[in-house]
């Protein structure tokens, strides 16, 4: 309960802090270098063109700047027990999605550490006979909502503690594969909306209730992965199809039209993304190349078009 309370206090009070521009200039590198090994899968970009990456494997948190490329691992991973899918950025702290530990990580950008890491996911935790896997990452409402890919909950994060909320209405879970990956939250904070990746279908959930609703669509959006909303402009990371397909949104999100599919020469699985202004930046994860500790991986960007 300490560190529910500890991270209720950072939520309250931390004030945002970030990375200053390492060199003055106003280029924006099309595309940006991370470390070679570093196995990055989430995005979360801040004001003031700051980026954080997470690192798969380890767990690790790399911080650099847009407008400079230029960047360093400011939290270090660990060879178990850690893992970064989804990240979220909101005060000076970072939810991160815990994968396969079935856990969420809440960091201190400031003090660069580990502020709590609460178990999502019950026990026993068997990836043979009971799988879990913690996906992504939303903050509503002062709660983060994290996505589990096998197991139909979504999980709310806040200062009472963890809340394991059961899935259910028009999402249905295939339990040999992964399911829901990205999740978004609207502005307002009373839906969230998720993706299911075997099916290619987007739903949107009652946090509250755990209730979903498919978005008819007039095509799948299969191998969906992350999901950035802007409006009523929903883009849809389709990592093996190296695209994002960009979808609009109707005003009651029941439906949504894939207007285009966004691809760039830089791709390479993507998985996550984010916004700064006009641009989007992609995490390439590379699934198709056997990660080596010199495997290089880079940050694409791209120009956002809206759904029409």
């Amino acid at each position: 309960m300490r560190r529910v309370m500890l991270i209720a206090a950072w939520i309250a009070v931390a004030a945002t802090v970030l990375a200053a521009p390492l060199a003055a200039s106003s280029q924006f590198p099309e595309r940006i270098a991370l470390d070679n090994g570093f196995r990055p899968e989430g995005i979360e970009i801040a004001k003031g063109a700051t980026f954080f990456v997470g690192s798969i494997n380890t767990g690790a948190i790399y911080r650099g700047n847009l407008r400079t490329g230029e960047g360093e691992v400011i939290i270090p991973g660990a060879t178990t027990g850690r893992a970064a899918i989804g990240i979220e950025y909101q005060r000076g702290l970072l939810f991160v999605a815990g994968g396969m530990t079935g856990k969420a990580f809440v960091y201190s950008v400031r003090s660069r550490s580990l502020l709590a890491s609460p178990q999502l996911a019950t026990d026993p935790i068997d990836q043979m006979t009971n799988p879990t896997f913690v996906n992504d990452v939303a903050l509503a409402r002062g709660a983060a909502y994290f996505t589990d890919s096998r197991r139909p909950f979504l999980y709310r994060l806040d200062a009472g503690g963890v809340t394991r909320i059961p899935l259910t209405g028009d999402i249905v879970y295939d339990p040999a594969v992964n399911n829901a990956n990205g999740i978004v939250a609207t502005p307002d904070g009373k839906t969230l909306i998720i993706v299911q990746s075997n099916v290619g279908k987007l739903f949107t959930v009652d946090p509250a209730s755990g209730t979903t609703d498919e978005i008819t669509l007039n095509e799948s959006v299969d191998r969906g992965d992350g999901l950035l909303l802007d409006g009523r402009t929903l883009y849809v990371v389709q990592n093996l199809n190296n695209e994002v397909a960009v979808v609009r949104l109707d005003k009651g999100l029941e439906s949504g039209t894939v207007t285009t599919h966004l691809t760039d020469p830089d791709f390479d699985v993507p998985t996550t993304i984010d916004e700064f202004g006009k641009r989007l930046y992609a995490v390439n994860a590379r699934f198709t190349t056997s990660p080596t500790p010199t495997t290089p991986y880079w940050l694409a960007q791209f120009r956002k078009v809206r759904g029409r």
